[in-house]
């Protein structure tokens, strides 16, 4: 239950707003001569104005973002807009903001819905990737921190729900086309890249059969670009001192250095087109209908060009190949020499198709005055195809001969910088130079599938998520004092996720380019381009040459990797979930000592049924032996929720909250599949340590994540202005975490000699001991009237959030990072506006996180994120207030993101352990927007 405040309650919550009188014409001159006062709110207040009625009348604890027009959320995308908001951050992707998290809970365990239906997802687990949905289409977004027994699709860390507009209740036409230009300082990294893009929408509400019809409909379309500056380091090994045994160990002064390196430049356009339609009937009181569809369509295609660099650790492919100790600092050594380095240029393509497509249609029927009825009805579908394609090029091909045979095998000095090594020019290092540089891999890469070491590689992966739901509920209204209404209803959904992975190890085509040998093939001319500049990294011009079209033309062929290597099977798999929840939530409408006390409290009672179908892989005489299996279980959880607000005294208010809540486990950890080790030479032991057996796999009876939260805030608000102040506590029963456990390979043949055991280690994933999530939070909104009259038009949106946790293992392990739980996150937003003119400077802060990035082979890793401080600025003019009637409805403005070109590093034990560093730019966006 909440608040139903009319328009004019919204607009005087926005002090300042300009209020004009107009006089009402009509056909006799009494009406004609009677005023009426209209109260406008527009702009940056408009949206605040929203957001902060959301916040104040909603029974849980929520923030919210609102457009401040139809098509005009504050920020470039919906996931920017939500990570302003106090509890609420984001995790970067490519340059833009991506997935949230909520009171440090990874995206894993925040749910997103539209229009309050559970969406699937294009990502490899429940994570919803927000730049799917473009913010030109979306009317706000709510966030529920505390959920209530008529939010169905929970989770613990919270539920965001994005809202698109309802014609019927916008009450008026209206059409509004956007119209912006983009272009990235950094310039094309590339030869085959740009740095221009452009963003467009049109929107169009309209009203019909005395308002009994209403329908919205929105298309946006972007071609975004984008680039970066990336340095990759393979690992850290080990050191060791002068003296210490040459056996891989150290024994005292333990150091470590960079063991291999990739750096490279990347060029990339993001494409995305969007459709929203919104079609509402209700044709009296008593019926309402409204049927929703919103698709969207995401084509990213990246150029990637850059060099491998073998390092300390590897060498030239036969092992250690030697360094030079020169500096050290924080156990890490700052700056040194590597050894005969085998240096592999990577002319790389990666190219991401999705789309996404949901369905509602929501019915709700009066009966009468005491009963009502709702059915709804979902259906979202999301496809994704990932192609990575990389070329290898290089001065040698056989890793075995060390430096024989390659004029380019140097000695190479570095440093270490705060963005990792900067190499030192060598004056024998040519890697623009085609007489040196031919197709073809210096490593023996592959597992031997390729001889003389594999020449590309192409990894492809599949994504398909569909979810299908039905609710039915009634609401029984009551004369009761304490308990206004009582609803009662039944959801069922089936969700079906399945992913599919193929890797194939590439050769050059002999039939094209003469038989692969020491020396690589050289590239044909007509394929080659202009140099890449690597030169961010001390490595001068990079050979370019367009790796698509030698594919395209027959110039490789191929192995399917899952032929020659267990774990490739793994990646393929099926989840189902079968939920079935029954629902029953009374709202309160009371007094306490004359004051409102307001609130719900509920129960949900979930049943799911969970299977997954997945693929057991196996080495028999040497060749991999494939087999599909499918497992699951059922579990029925009961979770309370109660949500309490109290309004103590005029615009004061506190509350209370507590609920058991629920978030399932990552589906790539449901899975059935395995792997499936024997070494036929420990057959006769009887030790588990020695076991001849091993398997890595998922565990499709994982149980989800359960916590028990309690929530305790206090809330002021005074005209336009509001402070808030909160505390939370989530009590984990359990979590999930990767652990070794023993495993029955009875069912499973094996050539003779018959082994001595058939039991030995499964790496899998269990539930495990739990912990605690808790934080503190403090929000606000301030008019800069409350200092003085001649600040009005400037304003001040200030949040933040402390959060603490400690989740353990087992009962006896230390404790654990959670992934995505950032210490300490900031935003603030100064605005002024004023007589049209509008500029708002905007930063958001979040200290380092253990966060979720792309890994070899489309894999998914977890890696530590460091700290980082993002700012964005927009100023704009409404020529609405010029009052020249030509101009009226035209906007125009400027926009810039990540003004200071923050980096996004993530690191290994230790910040001073660079993993990953990249620069992207600053992006810059002039555009135009106009009513009708």
């Amino acid at each position: 239950m909440s608040f139903k405040p009319s328009v004019i309650t919204m607009a005087l919550l926005a002090a300042g707003v300009s209020v004009s009188a107009y006089a009402a014409e009509d056909q006799t001159a009494a009406q004609a001569e009677q005023a009426v006062e209209v109260i406008q709110v527009k702009g940056i207040r408009a949206s605040m104005a929203a957001s902060q009625m959301e916040k104040m009348s909603n029974t849980s604890i929520v923030e919210a973002v609102s457009a401040e027009d139809i098509g005009k959320l504050p920020d470039v995308s919906i996931a920017e807009s939500l990570a302003r908001l106090p509890g609420v951050t984001a995790q970067r992707l490519d340059g833009r903001a991506n997935v949230i998290s909520i009171r440090g809970l990874a995206p894993d365990f925040t749910t997103a819905t539209l229009n309050g239906r559970e969406q699937v997802t294009i990502s490899d687990n429940r994570g919803v990737e927000l730049d799917q949905y473009p913010s030109e289409l979306l009317n706000g977004a709510v966030v529920y921190k505390t959920p209530d027994a008529g939010v169905l699709a929970q989770a613990i860390g919270g539920t965001v729900d994005m809202r698109t507009v309802r014609p019927l209740a916008h009450g008026e036409q209206a059409l509004v086309v956007n119209l912006k230009g983009e272009q990235n300082d950094m310039g094309a990294l590339n030869p085959d890249g740009t740095d221009k893009g452009y963003r467009g929408s049109i929107s169009y509400i309209d009203q019909f059969a005395d308002d009994t019809i209403g329908i919205a409909l929105g298309y946006a379309r972007m071609k975004s670009p984008n680039q970066e500056e990336r340095m990759h380091i393979w690992g850290y090994p080990e050191v060791c001192s002068e003296g210490d045994a040459n056996d891989g160990k150290c024994e005292r002064d333990d150091r470590t250095i960079m063991g291999g390196a990739k750096p490279y430049v990347r060029s990339s356009v993001l494409e995305r087109d969007g459709f929203m339609g919104v079609f509402e009937f209700k044709p009296n009181d008593k019926f309402h209908s409204v049927l929703d569809v919103f698709y969207s369509k995401f084509d990213d295609e990246q150029i990637l060009r850059g060099v491998e660099i073998p390092g300390a650790h590897w060498g030239n492919g036969s092992g250690n190949n030697g360094f030079e100790v020169i500096n050290s600092r924080n156990g890490v050594v700052t700056e040194g020499v590597l050894k005969n380095q085998k240096l592999m240029l990577r002319n790389d393509i990666t190219e991401t198709k999705s789309d996404v497509l949901s369905v509602g249609w929501n019915n709700a029927y009066e009966i009468n005055d005491k009963w009502s009825v709702e059915l709804d009805i979902a259906h979202s579908k999301a496809d994704r195809r990932k192609w990575a394609f990389e070329s290898y090029a290089s001065s040698s091909r056989n890793a075995q001969d060390g430096c024989a045979n390659d004029p380019m095998c140097l000695d190479l000095g570095f440093k270490m910088t705060d963005r990792g090594p900067v190499f030192i020019p060598h004056p024998n290092l040519e890697l623009d130079n085609p007489a040196y540089i031919g197709l073809g891999g210096p490593y023996n890469w592959g597992n031997n599938a390729v001889p003389l070491g594999q020449d590309g590689f192409i990894n492809e992966g599949t994504t398909k998520d569909e979810l299908s739901s039905a609710r039915f509920s009634t609401t029984y209204t009551t004369d009761n004092s304490f308990i206004s209404a009582v609803r009662v209803g039944l959801n069922y959904s089936e969700r079906s996720k399945v992913k599919d992975y193929t890797g194939t190890y590439l050769a050059v085509n002999e039939d094209k380019l003469g038989a692969r040998g020491v020396t690589p093939n050289a590239i044909p001319t007509q394929y080659l381009l202009d140099p890449t500049n690597l030169g961010f990294i001390g490595l001068g011009n990079m050979l370019s040459y367009d790796s698509r079209a030698l594919l395209r033309d027959g110039y490789y062929t191929g192995i399917n990797a899952a032929d020659v290597e267990l774990g490739r099977s793994v990646e393929n798999w099926g989840v189902t979930e079968k939920v079935t929840t029954a629902f029953v939530k009374a709202d309160i409408d009371s007094e306490i000592a004359g004051r409102p006390l307001l609130g719900n409290v509920g129960v949900q009672v979930v049943h799911t049924d969970q299977s997954s179908d997945g693929i057991r892989s196996n080495i028999n005489d040497g060749k991999v032996v494939k087999q599909n299996v499918t497992d699951g279980t059922n579990y029925t959880e009961l979770l309370p929720s109660l949500n309490l607000s109290y309004q103590v005294i005029d615009g004061h208010q506190i509350r209370l909250a507590a609920a058991r809540t629920l978030a399932r486990a990552r589906m790539d950890q449901m899975k059935a599949s395995s792997d499936v080790n024997y070494d036929a030479e420990k057959s006769n032991s009887t030790d588990i340590e020695n076991s001849p057996w091993s398997a890595n796999s998922g565990n499709p009876h994982l149980k989800p994540w359960m916590a028990w939260q309690y929530d305790l805030g206090y809330e002021v608000y005074f005209g336009s202005s509001y402070v808030a102040v909160g505390a939370f506590y989530k009590q984990l029963e359990n979590h999930v975490y990767s652990q070794q456990v023993i495993g029955d390979f009875s069912d499973i043949t094996v050539p003779d000699p018959q082994p001595n055991m058939r039991e030995g280690y499964v790496n899998t994933y269990a539930n495990g001991e739990g912990g605690y999530i808790r934080g503190l939070e403090f929000s606000a909104h301030l008019n800069g009237e409350l200092l003085h009259d001649a600040l009005e038009p400037f304003g001040l949106i200030i949040n933040g959030a402390y959060n603490q946790s400690k989740v353990r293992e087992t009962k006896d392990s230390d404790p654990i990072a959670l992934p995505g739980l950032s210490e300490k996150t900031a935003n603030a937003t100064v605005y002024y506006e004023n007589a049209g003119f509008q500029a708002r400077v905007s930063a958001r802060y979040r200290s380092d996180f253990l966060g979720e990035v792309s890994g070899v082979s489309l894999a998914r890793d977890m890696r530590f994120v460091k700290g980082e401080t993002l700012v964005d600025a927009q100023i704009g003019y409404d020529f609405s207030e010029s009052g020249i009637d030509a101009l009226y409805g035209l906007t125009v403005y400027l926009q810039g993101t990540n003004l200071t070109n923050q980096e996004f590093v993530t690191y290994e034990n230790h910040p001073s352990q660079i993993k990953d560093y990249q620069l992207y730019g600053r992006n810059f966006m002039l555009g135009v927007s106009y009513t009708f």
